[in-house]
């Protein structure tokens, strides 16, 4: 969910070599390419059309390339996985060289930080507004409850970077 700390999770995973993809780079790009502000209600119309024109795994089909280009010369770590169809895609695509990581954080702690983040930063209602959003369009339980990993991130930095690194030994 937003503010659990996937892009802290991810940039601990590229200190340790791996090659980050963004999802959230295909909605920047399209905000960039329409001219549209960068905010949250353009962000979700963009998450929004961008799903209805190439389907529920759109995030995962566009950004394909970029992993299989990604994955020429290190492993990867996708930031953003969203929806059941993109955790789907992914595992059909890749096999058994794909596992999920859940990073969970409580709401008030994920609102917390979402207030408090330099760059795209959320009120209280724009937060909770985008939570219940990504729940009810963007099927993203099912990565949830099929993690192959999970990180618990309520505590310090140096307690997800040390789970983080867990992680990354054992998916080596």
């Amino acid at each position: 969910m937003p503010g659990s700390g996937k892009s802290e999770v991810a940039r601990v995973f590229e200190k340790h070599g791996f090659k980050k993809v963004r999802f959230g780079d295909v909605t920047d790009q399209e905000l960039a390419r329409t001219g549209l502000e960068t905010n949250e209600a353009n962000e979700r119309y963009v998450r929004q059309q961008l799903r209805k024109e190439h389907g529920m795994a759109a995030y995962a089909r566009l950004n394909l390339p970029r992993i299989d280009s990604s994955l020429e010369s290190s492993d990867v770590v996708v930031d953003g996985l969203y929806s059941w169809e993109e955790y789907l895609l992914l595992k059909e695509h890749y096999g058994g060289r794909f596992a999920s990581v859940l990073v969970w954080s409580s709401p008030a702690t994920r609102y917390r930080r979402l207030a408090g983040r330099a760059t795209r930063p959320l009120t209280l209602e724009e937060a909770a507004g985008r939570d219940r959003s990504e729940i009810d369009n963007s099927n993203k339980g099912g990565p949830i409850a099929m993690a192959d990993f999970s990180i618990l991130n309520e505590a310090s930095l140096e307690d997800m970077r040390q789970q983080t690194e867990a992680v990354i030994s054992a998916l080596r």
